[in-house]
């Protein structure tokens, strides 16, 4: 039985005679400066809003002043018009696109604070609430109605609100968790039905399918994930369709996560905390999600101070926050809320989850990022965040920044690494400049080595996952400009002897100088591939294979390394193959190389693939000249 029975309906109506009243009367109770909140984004009650508009039309004076407060207006926002500014100053704890103007243009306010906070300061009366105008689900035969699609900060409004009002609809999900609220508790209801605002974020251009392409590679089976609204986030989730066992503790909850859920991709089989349950707090969907959540006992939507609560995301193993930021600069802080010194977003929940992310078990925070703005003309990677911009995200909140030119993992990172590694990952028209910024700043080595354009393109193509006979799995990549680092260790972590055979001298040091001749190429005429494997959650370098073209001759100078403690697994002939495989596919005839005459295992190897082999000895070495069978 429901409210739509009308026998129920009469019912309801004798015993809550006074909460069914005019909506002329209902909004007479509202004073001159009460403070009014109002359900937050696709929640937004749309009726009771152009209703009381319309009471504000007809009665001018009735109250002057009012403050409207939420935390994301999706839908009408008549409030924040300048024609109102004398009934209403709107007040958002997240800025909007139909707000942003009249908040720069100084005739609304902007909060910032981290939403985990919002329900404390509510709680306590530093944000105090007078009017709460809210949309539910109709009740059910106890006399309960759920705040279906917005729990988030309603909860504490409710709880601390002198007046409620709210609009019953049956088209508002009853969802299961902290949403139900008993009409004894409401002061007044309005009854109108109404399509919920719903939420279509745009098609994923090819720049967000590649964000997601890479995203995707970090995420692994078993992580519970986090993740905003935008074009961005549904391209992650559209790349991760063949991870298994997913989780999702999130604030939002969207129309892709439901279908990923749908797919079951995501079941929450290996979450540690609300173990097989989808945590969110609000839903900014379409109709088809939201009547997939109704009445769903594997969806829990917690208020906002339970969601975000840094605490509680720190006991999540396998956390995996996702967010994305306006502008990062190349020390890693970086903002989401404002462009400069004008407001454009939030704080939001990013801090709250990327900072308990921080701490969880195997936690791992991800910033995706475009790596332009404005079409094309500016980079949003920078030395230094613009004057005025909020720091949203501190340099030791993030792990990875994702752009579409790749993977960035700047925790435990110094600034010149980092800085290094972010300019990697920036827009190629951007980073010659970058580089010369961060040298004057003193951010990078002052005789950073560069080389801009398509020679200096990262060759993506040259990526692979290789198994050696030992069964050990290896990846192959072509190096970065930031991979002056993994070449340091991966030189200074070889013995003496391993150093002399490689370059063929008594020099025990590999200075700065000469790493850049490894990591900076042109690619076009030279392939560094790095052999890697992960330890510990970090990339590190177990070999290094090399091959210099000579156009002359048709053939590539051959040369490559492998650790003292990773020799004889098979690397070194995975990377040797490698390389003769991708020389091949350059039209390349064969290598020479340059072997000492004790450096036998390197001169069985050239001699074990089968290479039209002549040998030469001069000065304690073999000149080798190598022809491709």
């Amino acid at each position: 039985m429901s409210l739509t029975d009308p026998s129920y309906l009469e019912d309801l109506r004798q015993k809550y005679r006074n909460k069914f009243a005019p909506e002329d009367e209902i909004f007479s109770h509202i004073h001159r400066g009460d403070r009014i909140f109002i359900s937050t984004a696709c929640g937004e009650p749309q009726h009771t809003l152009r209703a009381l508009m319309k009471y504000v039309e007809s009665h001018p004076k009735a109250f002057a002043e009012a403050e409207v407060m939420h935390i994301w207006t999706l839908g009408v926002a008549p409030y924040a018009d300048e024609k109102y500014t004398y009934n209403f100053r709107h007040n958002s704890f997240f800025v909007g696109d139909n707000t942003r103007d009249s908040v720069n243009q100084g005739i609304a306010d902007y909060t910032p604070v981290f939403l985990s906070q919002i329900p404390g300061l509510i709680n306590k009366k530093r944000i105090p609430i007078d009017v709460a105008l809210i949309q539910t689900s109709l009740p059910d035969r106890n006399g309960f109605v759920s705040l279906g699609i917005s729990v988030d900060i309603c909860r504490a409004a409710i709880d601390n609100a002198k007046i409620i009002i709210a609009q019953t609809n049956a088209m508002m999900p009853r969802v299961h968790g902290d949403t139900f609220v008993h009409l004894e508790d409401i002061d007044f209801i309005i009854r109108h039905d109404e399509p919920l605002l719903e939420y279509n974020p745009k098609i994923p251009n090819e720049i967000a399918l590649q964000i997601g392409k890479y995203v995707s590679k970090i995420i692994n089976d078993g992580d519970t994930i986090q993740l905003g609204y935008g074009s961005t986030p549904n391209a992650i989730l559209n790349n991760i369709t063949e991870k298994k066992n997913l989780g999702i503790h999130s604030e939002l909850l969207t129309d892709s996560m439901v279908e990923l859920i749908q797919r079951g991709v995501i079941n929450n089989s290996r979450k540690n905390v609300n173990k097989g349950k989808t945590i969110a707090s609000f839903c900014m969907g379409t109709e088809k999600t939201y009547r997939f959540i109704d009445d769903n006992p594997t969806i829990e939507f917690r208020a906002i101070d339970y969601t975000n609560d840094p605490r509680i995301i720190s006991q999540i193993e396998n956390m995996t926050a996702i967010n994305a930021a306006l502008q990062i600069d190349l020390t890693g802080q970086a903002t989401a809320e404002s462009i400069g010194r004008q407001f454009y977003s939030g704080i939001g929940g990013s801090a709250d989850f990327m900072r308990g992310t921080v701490f969880a078990p195997g936690g791992k925070t991800i910033l995706v990022i475009q790596s332009t703005a404005r079409n094309g003309e500016v980079s949003r990677i920078v030395p230094f965040l613009d004057s005025g911009a909020g720091v949203t995200l501190n340099r030791g909140d993030v792990h990875y920044v994702v752009t579409e030119y790749g993977i960035a993992h700047i925790h435990g990172k110094n600034i010149r690494e980092r800085a290094m590694s972010l300019i990697a990952i920036a827009h190629p028209r951007f980073r010659t400049p970058l580089i010369e910024e961060a040298k004057k700043l003193n951010l990078i080595y002052k005789d950073q080595a560069f080389i801009p354009g398509k020679k200096g393109e990262y060759p993506e193509y040259l990526e692979a996952v290789r198994t050696t006979k030992k069964g050990l799995v290896v990846h192959f990549r072509s190096v970065k400009i930031d991979d002056e680092p993994l070449i340091k260790d991966l030189f200074y972590d070889m013995s003496d002897k391993s150093l002399q055979r490689r370059f063929m001298s008594l020099r025990r040091d590999i200075p700065h100088e000469m790493r850049q001749e490894f990591v900076v190429i042109d690619y076009t005429q030279e392939m560094v591939i790095l052999a890697t494997i992960e330890e510990n959650g970090k990339e590190v370098a177990v070999g290094m294979g090399q091959a210099i073209k000579d156009a002359n001759t048709q053939t590539a100078e051959v040369a490559f390394s492998v650790r003292d403690s990773y020799q004889d697994q098979g690397i070194g002939s995975e990377l040797l193959s490698y390389l003769t495989q991708q020389a091949q596919k350059d039209g390349l005839q064969g290598f020479t190389a340059d072997v000492l005459v004790e450096n036998k295992p390197m001169l069985h190897l050239f001699e074990k693939m089968g290479f039209d082999m002549h040998k030469k000895v001069e000065a304690g070495a073999y000149e080798l000249k190598m022809r491709f069978s």
